[in-house]
Parts: C-alpha cells; structure tokens; sequence
C-alpha cells in the first residue's frame, strides 16, 4: 500500500491499527529499494521510483526493482563510467576523460550484449550524430570529451556502430576496446605491446603478471629484448624473468601488426596520435615484413632470441598452474591476431569471475570477505555465464544480494 493511500485512509477514519500494519508491511521493501538505488546509480530515487521498486521487492520480484533502478542516467554517466574508465589508462585514473574504450563498455551493457564482445568485437559506441558533436576522429579525443562536457545522458546518446566502418580498421583486425583509439593509445604507445596484453589480463582477467608466473612453460618464444642474465646472474631470468615472458610473449604476439602512431617531437604524449595497423601487403622497413619494428627492437640484448615472424599466437598456459584460469576447451589455444586472442581471454572462467567480483565490489561497496559473498558470487558467476554473458544482470543480481543485508 502505498503512503498516499496510507494518509487517505486516516483521513477518513480507517483504524488506526490497520493503517500502520500497511506501513510497517511497505517499510523493508523500501528500505531495501533505497539501498538498491543508491548503490546502482549514486542517487536517491524519486517518490515514485520508489514505491514502484518497493513494490515488486514487496511481491517477490526484486530484479524488476533493480532494473527499474538501472533506467536511471546516473547508472550509464556514473556507475558504468567510473568502473570502466580506470581500465583505458595505465594510471588507473577513474577521473580520465570518456573515450571510445569507456562508452564501448558502457553501450555494451546497456544494450545487454554478450559482453565478451569488449575484447574481440567489431563494436564501437560513439555519439548520436545528431547532438552536433564533433565528428569522431581518430587522432583526438574531441568526440567523446564534448559528449561529456555537454551533460548528455549516455543511456540516450550513444550509438552501436561497427568499428570497422568508424575507424577503417579491417574487420578482421578489430577486436573490442583493445583497438579503439583509447586502448591503443595507452597500451600501444611506444614499448613492445606487452602493455596491452597486461592490461587487458589485469583489466578483464584481474590477474597482473606476478600472479600467473610460470617458470614451468618453454621459453622459446621469448624475444630478443628480454636478457638472459640480467645484472650478469643469468638465474634471474630462470626463476623471475621467465614466469611471465614465457607465458605472455606467445600471446602477445598477437598485437604484432598493432603501433600507436604518433609524432613524438611535437606530441610526446601523443594525445594526437592515433592506431595504426599494418593490413596484408603493407611492409614494415625495419623488419621487412607486417610486423612492426618495436617487436624486434633492443636484439643485442639476447641475439639467439625469439624473432616475431607474424601474429601468430598460442597460449602456453593452457598446461601448468594456469590451467586454472579456465580456458575454454571448445576453442583452439591459439590463433593469428587480437581478435582471436581475445576471444580466448573473455571465454576463460578467470574472465567470467573477475567481470562479477568488480561489480560486487562497485555495488556492495566491499570486496567479498566471507563465505556468504564468495558463495552469491559463484551464484552470480553461474547466472552471468549461463544467462549469455549479460553484465546488467551481475549488476541486478548484486544489488539484491547487498540490498537484502
């Protein structure tokens, strides 16, 4: 019954006893739809917002209350804005401006797509064309910053587009928000593109390469840059250097036709640079071939070294202790170019279970501590899983298990 009503009846001389029966009934279900609100959005709901999430609470259908919740503009321009913004920087800024890997994410939610689509699909959210925005470009960030700057809601303003036909990268070149103009600026800029596969297993996996260090896995494909004997005590590299090269080199070598481009004189930052991508036919003079110079930069350092021929990759650690991770055995374990490789990172259990524990986190304002968390975040795990990879329902189903605490 709602308050409203609760009053009329006063008014009129229904009893007194009856009346707060009817309040006391409606009191949990609005106090859990309070909590379940601002814990979604960062805001209190309207009046009616809430009576209407209080009442599905009241009849036994809290995800009806959650979604409701879940309409709200702070949940796009807030929520979703402020955990994935510290993925698309190597900071971890949550305050970085939005960019094409933040408003991909967001536009994959709220669309509900299979969110394993962030790390291989050809997939790019951008501003409605009709807000009068500047065009997107791929050597600014301009778009995306006056779409902030402007207030828009991003439940309302952003568009699925192909990335392909925004970027002009080649489809089969695309792969999620690893080759937006934001990933590739922060994970491709200068280096040897071990940062993108470090990030992306960090971000997507939540795993950082101390934690998957395996001095077990065969170290031929371990490049030229990486010294054999470190400070001249060649066991540094059997019992450290190994555990992570050994692993991450065969996969990163995905990323090998990858550069960010950019104008290191005028623009060492490169806030203008944009990716490039070196398509079939397209010869790279350092190396006489697609790939890139910076795979094969810094060679005296161990000349008997592995030399990235391709973008060929196979993941060594679908034997070993990373076994746990929880490859999929549907996929092969290697293939030629990001997309396919993050294909095999998203179809992983680590994948699944990391995308649950930072919603648990965001929503419940805590890690999960005890064994009633980790229990309801292998419950959510299963659901996202089984539901098609589906993050608005992670979301619905943490914000009822926190809310009813």
């Amino acid at each position: 019954m709602k308050p409203t009503r609760v009053r009329r009846q006063l008014a009129t001389g229904i009893a007194l006893g009856s009346a707060l029966c009817s309040a006391m009934a409606l009191a949990a279900p609005q106090e859990q739809a309070l909590q379940m609100h601002s814990r979604l959005t960062g805001i209190k709901p309207t009046e009616t917002v809430l009576l209407d999430m209080a009442r599905d609470i009241g009849d036994g259908n809290p995800e009806a209350a959650a979604y409701t919740a879940m309409e709200n503009n702070a949940f796009y321009n807030i929520t979703l804005k402020n955990i994935a913004t510290p993925w698309t920087n190597r900071d971890r800024d949550v305050f970085a401006p939005l960019n094409d890997y933040t408003a991909t994410v967001i536009g994959i939610v709220r669309d509900d797509l299979d969110f394993r689509q962030v790390l291989s699909g050809n997939i790019i959210y951008t501003g409605d064309s009709g807000l009068g925005l500047p065009g997107y470009s791929n050597s600014n960030n301009n778009h995306y910053e006056a779409l902030e700057s402007g207030g828009y809601s991003l439940r309302d303003s952003l568009v699925q587009r192909s990335q392909s036909s925004v970027t002009g990268l080649p489809a089969a070149a695309t792969a999620g928000v690893m080759t937006t103009r934001a990933g590739a600026k922060a994970f491709f800029y200068a280096g040897t593109n071990r940062a993108m596969f470090r990030y992306t297993l960090l971000n997507h996996l939540c795993r950082d390469l101390e934690q998957v260090q395996d001095t077990t896995r065969p170290p031929d494909r371990i490049r030229q840059d990486v010294s054999r004997s470190p400070g001249g005590d060649s066991r540094v590299f059997q019992n450290n250097c190994v555990g992570c090269h050994s692993g991450m080199d065969p996969m990163a070598q995905a990323f090998a036709y990858y550069d960010y481009a950019y104008d290191p004189d005028s623009d060492p930052t490169g806030e203008n640079g944009r990716l490039d991508y070196n398509v079939a036919g397209e010869t790279d003079p350092a190396t006489g071939s697609r790939v890139k110079a910076k795979n094969q930069i810094n060679s005296a350092n161990f000349p008997h070294g592995f030399i990235v021929p391709d973008d060929r990759w196979d993941n060594y650690w679908r034997q070993g202790p990373n076994q746990h991770l929880g490859w999929d055995a549907a996929l092969p374990g290697g293939g030629n170019g990001a997309k396919s490789l993050g294909e095999e990172l998203a179809s992983s259990d680590a994948f699944a279970r990391c995308q649950v524990t930072k919603v648990f986190r965001q929503v419940c304002l805590r890690a999960p501590e005890d064994s009633s968390d980790r229990a309801a975040v292998d419950t959510i795990t299963e659901s996202f899983v089984g539901g098609g990879y589906r993050l608005k329902q992670v979301y619905a189903d943490s914000a009822i298990y926190c809310a009813g605490e």
